[in-house]
């Protein structure tokens, strides 16, 4: 009885659950097809761009699944809660049923009143009946439904389980083959000694940033196609969600000219155009930080990575890869605590600087993806 209780609720909602469903569904396709590019990716020409369209598939992928999940068990969270006051409504249901079903009309015909009171009796269980009924096949659909949307979160979760795990090998993989790679062009030749002063007697990620701007380069690649007609439309490096924009302050109270990105554990940092790698180490109490120079005077400054790729000279294509974030994806697989930017416990600085001036990053990438 109580697993029948349970179901009650799902009356006024069966259309979130099917939501549900097939957003997890679609979800278990996409981690699929990221699977499939997965065991492709070795033969593909050019490996790490491959196994970079596979890692953003698995994330993409896993992100899906995740909301599908959340729906499926806030809804039954919902349910729960609700049909905790309903147990006596459903007692009275069943007790309703077991009275008129095969003995009522046996009832009938010794009724105490005579054949008068069985006619009316007879009456009056004719009008209820079909009440009964209607609300038991409703009861008896519920349960098939609850029964679905249970058996949906624990494949979803298995599903959860084998992304995290294809997710993991393609980062490994990806991480090989960005070692192995020998065919990108180089702008210049880091001079690691004038590097090592200047971090030396850098106090701010901005002075850095500057001083990089004094320190020569021997080209040897062709200058990079200007971005200016791309302002505001260039992709963040990461899926994530701006945590704060420019100027605010944190909760230290510091403000900076960058935005912070919240991003989830071991997500993969992009170049969004073409760019110079200008520097990629660890500096001040930042982290690990990647400065690119789309073009002359430009750099994008991304600070808090756990893992950093790319050499500084290199000149990377569009949508290479240049990091991962920190964090431990595992313990990211609960999906209660999805949406508004939960569950993404990394934060990925990013500045902007043209020439010596900060601007706003929000006026150069696009912040439809969450």
């Amino acid at each position: 009885m109580r697993r029948l209780a349970l179901i009650l609720g799902l009356w006024a909602a069966p259309l979130v659950a099917q939501d549900a469903g097939a957003q997890a569904r679609a979800a278990a396709e996409a981690l699929e097809a990221a699977s499939v590019l997965l065991g492709t990716a070795e033969e593909a020409q050019d490996r790490v761009a491959a196994l970079t369209d596979t890692v953003r598939a698995y994330e993409d992928g896993m992100a899906a699944m995740r909301e599908g999940l959340r729906a499926a068990t806030i809804r039954e969270t919902e349910l729960s809660r609700k049909l905790a006051a309903q147990e006596a409504e459903v007692a009275r249901l069943l007790g309703a049923l077991m009275a008129v079903g095969d003995r009522a009309a046996a009832r009938t015909l010794v009724h105490p009143e005579g054949p008068l009171g069985a006619a009316r009796s007879g009456m009056l269980v004719a009008s209820v009946t079909p009440g009964l009924a209607d609300k038991a096949a409703a009861l008896r659909a519920d349960l098939e439904e609850v029964t679905a949307l249970r058996a949906l979160q624990q494949n979803a979760a298995d599903k959860l389980q084998e992304g995290l795990t294809g997710v993991q090998a393609a980062r490994t993989a990806l991480s090989q083959a960005i070692a192995d790679r020998t065919d990108l062009p180089r702008r210049f030749t880091e001079d690691p000694i004038r590097t090592a002063i200047l971090i030396s007697a850098t106090e701010t990620l901005q002075g850095f940033a500057s001083g990089l701007a004094e320190i020569s380069e021997d080209d040897g690649a062709p200058p990079l196609p200007p971005i200016e007609d791309r302002k505001g439309m260039l992709p963040l490096p990461a899926r994530g969600v701006v945590l704060h924009e420019a100027g605010d302050r944190d909760a230290a109270g510091v403000s900076r000219p960058g935005i912070v990105l919240a991003t989830r554990p071991g997500a993969l940092v992009t170049t969004p155009t073409a760019a110079t790698v200008r520097y990629a180490g660890p500096l001040l109490d930042y982290g690990l930080v990647v400065i690119l120079e789309p073009q002359a005077d430009l750099m994008f400054v991304l600070a808090g990575l756990e893992t950093t790729f790319g050499e500084t000279g290199q000149v990377l294509p569009a949508g290479s890869p240049v990091g991962l974030m920190g964090g431990t994806a595992g313990n990211n697989m609960s999906p209660s605590g999805e949406g508004a930017g939960a569950g993404r416990s990394e934060t990925l600085y990013i500045e902007v600087r043209e020439g010596d001036v900060p601007e706003d990053p929000l006026r150069w990438f696009t912040t439809d993806k969450g």
